[in-house]
Parts: C-alpha cells; structure tokens; sequence
C-alpha cells in the first residue's frame, strides 16, 4: 500500500449544499481541497479518534472526529473503498473504521444526544439525522418547543429554515426545566454572534467601498464587527477566506480586500468581499486592549501592544494576525506604464484588474476573484466600439464567462506574456504565433478603417461589377490583360486613393487619404497575390435525384441542434470539429443506426435514379425515330450560331463599360487596376491584333456552317 490515498469527486457538506473536491489520506493528514473555492482544509493524523462508515444519500461516507470536538463529514465513497480505507487507518491512524448504520423508519419520536458539535436525533438507538450547531443562527423556545434557525446559504435551490423539537414536560424529582437545558446545550455550541467583553482594538470612520459608507471597525477575539450609520455587520473569522492587499493605479492608496465565504447580507444584497480603501499618507499609533503577557501568548510575537505606522499596514497586521491566514499582494506583472494592475470595465463600471500569481482579481463594482485553476481558457478579443483598446474574456470550468473590456492595447504585450507564463489556454493563440507579437498589436492599430472589413467590400464590389458585365449587350472584341506585378507602388496605391467599393463612404475615403503612406506599404501585397478572374458560368440546373447523404451526415443534420444548445455561442467550424469528435466517439452500435439509414438512402437513390435513366432513355427514342439524327445536329448548330450572335451582341452593347476597365469580356479586370499612360498606347496595338484575330476566327465559323446547312438539308430530304 502507498504513502497516500487520493479521491476524486468527494464531498463535503455545508450548510445543506455539497462542495465537491479532492480528499486525500497521507501518513501525516487527511488533506480535503474544494474545487469551488479553492480551500483547503488539513486535519492532523494524530488528532483523529473517531472513524465511521455509513451509507448516505450520494453513496457510502465518511465520519471523522477529532479530540478536539471538530467534526468532519464526506461523502461520495464507493462500497469497494471500504477495505483499503479501513487498512490504510489500522496502519498509519491506528483508528479503527466502524461501519455505523442510519435509522431510515422514519419516525419523528426518539431521543436528542448532544456530543460535541453536532445534535444527533436517536430512534432505538440507531441516528435517524444531525444537526450540527455551527449552523444555527438563533435559538428560540415556548412552553414546550425548542426553535432552531440555521444559517442561509446562497449556493443552495431549497434551504431549510428551522426545526423546532417537542420537549415533555420535566418530572417532578428535576430541579431544571427540560426546555432550557435543551436550548442551553444548543446555546453553548451555536454559531450565535454575541459582543461580550472588550474589542482588542477599534478603528474609526474607515472608507469602505463595499458596502458603501464609513464604518467603525471593532476587532472582536473571535470576530470583525462594521458598525455604520445605518447598518452593523458581525464577520466571524471563520468566514474568512483569503486577504488581499492591492496597490491602487496612482500609487497614492491602497485597497484591503477580505473575501468571505458565507457573504454577509443586506435585504437581497450579498457581499462577498469586504473592500476597504485607505490613503498611503495616513499614519495610526496603534495601542492594544490586552495586557503585554496576553498579546505574546495569544499572537506569537506577530503582534505587539503598542504598534505605529500607515493605517493600511496597521489594519493588515491585525487582521492577518487574528484571522491567521496568508496576505496575497500582486506579483511580478507590471503593465504598459508600470503598475501591477490593467485598467478595464466590467459590465458597466470602470475598474482594475489585478494579474496574482495564483489568479485574476477585479476590484470594485462588482468584485471578482477567479483562480488559475478554476480557469478553462482565456481569450484576447477585438474591441467592440474601437480599435484602440482590446476585451479580455475569461471561460471558467463551470461554464461562466467574464469579459473585461476597455484594456488599453498598449497592455497587450505584457498581458499575453504574463497569461503564456502560467500555461493558461489561450483561444487565439495560433493567430498570434502565425503573425508574431507585432502583427497582433497591428490588428488594434490606430485607423478607423479595418483592412478585413475593406477587403471584403472590395470583393462584394467586384463581383457586383463582373455581374452587371455579364449581363450587358454591349461587344468589343477588346481582351484584358493580366495584371502586372511589376508595377511601380505609386500605380498600385491609386486603388487606395479611390473609392475601393460603391459602399465606401466619403469619411472612409478621406481616413484612407490620410494613411495612403502606411497603405501604399501594406496592401500592394494583397493586389499582387490576385490572379485573373474568368467570368462567371451559369450554374445548370440539376438532373436527376440528389445523391444520397453518408451516415455521418445524417447524424449531424440531427445532432446540430443539440450541439449548439449544450455549447452556447459556438461558431460554424467549431461545430464541424466538435461533431468530428463526437462521432469518432461513438461506438459501433450507435454508429449502426445511421449506417441503416444512409443504406436505405442510398437503395432509394438507386431506385429513383434508375427510374429517371429510364425515362430519359424513352423520352430521347421518340425523338430520334424518324430523322432525329439530323434534327439534333440541325439543333446543335442553330443553338451554336445563336450563341455566336448573342455574343457579338453583348460585346458591342459592353465596348465602354469594359473600355472604362481597361479590358474585355475574356479576364475581368477590377475598377482598382487603372492603367497608366504609357500602358493604354500598348494596350491599342494589343487589342488591334486582338480584333483581327477574333473576325478571322468568326469568318472561319460561318464558313464551317456554310458547309455543315447543306449536309443537314440533304439529310432531311432523305
């Protein structure tokens, strides 16, 4: 047996919702981890003297107690766990693990035991339920009832409220009444919040910016008590998760961050994180309600009873010292001007984000904390209303999205370094690795005009040119000629200098002017690479039946749908490489449904297209019989002259629109591509020789049907 047992999707339960994390059992500890808050929660081996195995509500759990009073439950267990387990403890816990049956009868009669933290209801000796008294809030009794209410919890669909417990009538021989020795023992071990006794220090009027206001911080052994102008707040330490201390962008404050786990609550409202902002410059003296003896042996030298300093670090040092938890501050990130934060928006409120070594956190309207590991990727997305700032969306494990948006771009470069740094997942990461650092930075460069958006207008222009062209009865026996990439760049930038598309607008056309210099460099490239268009043909319209669909298609066609609901916002190709995977994932006898069907498809594609074949073949003998030989041929050179004429037709009716481009009906040259003097007097002999070539070869055709008319009138004579 090893020196540990790991557990996956174990978990714990709080305040009725269950937390699922990773439990671990080593020689030293039993080490519980939550995945939702990251928390981790560590129990000495030597402090364990209770073990018990049960069956629960999500499968087979784990009791354990300490010597200390602390319980501790989990849950998701298999029933092939048991035996290792129960060897793993005889082994390194010396504790024994005992299998403890539930009472499930049912019945609401039996007796009420108090051990330690927890209330356990008995029936016939056997626990039917527990109570643990951490999580009542406030106990309340009658004649004979004893009320419990329990605390919240937000994460929670349904919560139960309270229970209230029949208490019997006390005997005659009982010197104490049975109600109030039942509420004291509840009493004794509840979470109910009560000021006794002297705070160890106080600090007034400090500005808090959640929740809003000045509050008088009183520091309570035990607990943090705000007390404002219009409302107080009890923060025991054991809601305490984790200390922030944040420099803010103009490096004259300074933002203390608590997070808690329970919030605390105001009406509807939940604070999750306690944010207190304080001035660089302040300075406090500092003297505590405790004796010097009491101060050394409660904090360990980590406070003393006088102390003095800036305010921020005062408070800071008592909090850390009190709470006992580790104070997080920025890393090594620093941005485009120096600081250790990015200045964003999150929803509608402006802020910073902080990059930490362990995660993001957002501070203030409304904060937000998001660990590295609770992180399923992270994406650098243009910026919705200007290309001089970028968004910085992040995608959580559990399917939740934050979007940062605003971020300078100047913070680009050293956001993306910093991400790459901690292996995050990067979305867009082949963009940049294709064009490098500096042709991302180019993407959110300093123009109103976006090179894609233009490019495409270009080519939705050009192909509304080539149809009006095509549609034109105007001829010419003009031929264009391919474009030249020899061209000087002051020839190709005038493409730059004109309006590149009919849906360019004038602003567009003078932010072009401005930037002709930068264009003049970039875009040529683009011209050069476009090779000669030949006009478009006529799509034939389709014979016969439509080919049958494989097996695969079938089953996208029927799985899109759910495709695009179980991922929300997916685009085209990520839908084709997400049902690519699904289907190399699927097994033989799910793959068997799909290939009956696209067999039976393709049997009636078969049938239909020997029943079309068939038609065809009948309809085309009952043209042929008597002389269709010659009739078709007859046809085919009337459809061919025809042709001819139409031609000529639309090559004189076309002559100026394509002299105007510079070209005929033979390549199709843009409007873009205009040619200079010296080229237009070589283009005339060009296109002269051109011409004779074209009424030699149309002299050439009418002498061939000259020859074929007399074939074909001998032909039906016969």
């Amino acid at each position: 047996m090893g020196d540990t047992l790991e557990f996956n999707d174990i978990y714990q339960e709080f305040k009725g919702s269950w937390n699922d994390g990773r439990l671990r059992f080593g020689k030293q500890n039993v080490v519980y981890k939550s995945s939702k808050t990251g928390k981790v929660d560590s129990i000495p081996a030597g402090e364990l003297n209770l073990a018990q195995w049960r069956r629960v509500c999500l499968g087979h759990g784990i009791k354990l107690a300490t010597n200390s009073g602390h319980v501790h439950k989990y849950d998701g267990f298999r029933d092939t766990d048991f035996e290792k387990i129960s060897e793993f403890f005889k082994a390194n816990y010396k504790v024994e693990l005992t299998e403890k049956d539930m009472c499930v009868k049912g019945w609401n009669w039996g007796t009420a035991k108090f051990s330690g933290p927890l209330l356990s209801f008995e029936v016939n000796d056997s626990t039917a339920f527990e109570v643990p008294l951490s999580n009542v809030s406030q106990c309340a009794t009658g004649k004979n009832e004893v009320t419990l209410e329990f605390h919240q919890n937000d994460d929670t669909d349904v919560s139960l409220m309270e229970v209230r417990f029949y208490v019997p009538p006390a005997q005659a021989d009982e010197r104490q009444d049975p109600v109030e020795a039942f509420a004291d023992n509840v009493l004794s071990k509840a979470d109910v919040i009560q000021a006794t006794g002297d705070a160890v220090c106080i600090f007034k009027e400090l500005q808090c910016l959640t929740p809003r206001g000045r509050y008088d911080i009183r520091i309570y052994p035990t607990f943090l008590h705000l007390h404002g102008k219009t409302f107080d707040y009890k923060i025991p330490y054991t809601t305490v998760l984790r200390l922030f201390l944040l420099p803010h962008k103009d490096q004259r404050q300074m933002f203390f961050v608590i997070s808690l786990d329970p919030p605390i609550k105001q009406g509807q409202t939940r604070y999750h994180f306690l944010i207190l902002l304080f001035s660089k410059e302040e300075d406090l003296s500092l003297t505590l309600n405790m004796s010097e003896e009491d101060v050394e042996r409660r904090f360990e030298g980590k406070l003393s009873k006088n102390m003095s300093g800036s305010l921020y670090e005062m408070v800071s040092r008592v909090m850390k010292a009190l709470v006992n938890r580790k104070i997080t501050v920025p890393g090594n990130f620093q941005g485009h001007s120096g600081v250790q934060c990015i200045t964003c928006s999150y929803k509608a409120s402006s802020g910073l984000l902080y990059p930490l070594e362990r995660g993001f956190i957002y501070v203030h309207k409304p904060p937000v904390h998001l660990r590295f590991e609770e992180i399923s990727s992270v994406n650098f997305a243009r910026g919705t209303t200007t290309t001089r700032s970028f968004d910085f969306e992040i995608e959580t494990k559990q399917g939740n999205q934050f979007t940062f948006s605003s971020i300078e771009r100047e913070e680009y470069g050293k956001l993306f370094d910093f991400v790459n740094a901690k292996k995050l997942n990067i979305k867009n990461r082949g963009f940049k690795e294709k064009k490098g650092m500096k042709g991302k930075i180019d993407e959110y460069s300093d123009s109103d005009e976006d090179q894609h958006d233009a490019y495409l207008e270009r080519m939705k222009a050009e192909g509304k040119i080539r149809e009006e062209g095509n549609e034109s009865e105007e001829s010419d026996g003009e031929s264009d000629e391919s474009f030249n990439p020899g061209e000087e760049d002051d020839d190709i930038a005038e493409e730059y200098d004109s309006n590149a598309s009919a849906s360019d607008s004038s602003e567009d056309g003078d932010d072009s002017d401005n930037d002709g210099s930068k264009k003049k460099v970039k875009k040529p490239k683009v011209v050069k690479e476009k090779k000669e268009r030949k006009p478009r043909k006529e799509k034939k319209p389709r014979e016969g039946p439509k080919r049958p669909m494989s097996a695969y298609m079938l089953w996208l066609n029927a799985s899109r749908e759910r495709i695009k609901s179980e991922n929300p916002g997916i685009s085209i190709t990520e839908i084709s490489k997400k049902a690519g995977e699904m289907w190399r994932q699927l097994g033989k006898d799910d793959k068997e449904e799909w290939d009956t069907k696209a067999a039976e498809a393709k049997r009636q594609y078969d049938k239909a297209k020997k029943e079309y074949k068939d038609s065809v073949a009948s309809g085309v003998g009952g043209a042929s019989s008597g002389g269709g030989g010659a009739t078709s041929s007859s046809k085919k050179e009337s459809k061919k002259s025809g042709g001819k004429k139409d031609e000529k037709k639309r090559k004189s009716a076309g002559g100026d629109k394509e002299k105007e481009r510079g070209g005929g009906n033979d390549s199709f040259k843009s409007r873009e591509f205009i040619e200079t003097s010296e080229d237009s007097s070589s283009d005339t002999d060009r296109k002269s020789k051109s011409k004779k070539k074209k009424k030699k070869k149309e002299s050439d055709e009418e002498k061939e049907e000259a020859v074929s008319t007399p074939a074909s009138s001998e032909a039906d004579s016969d």
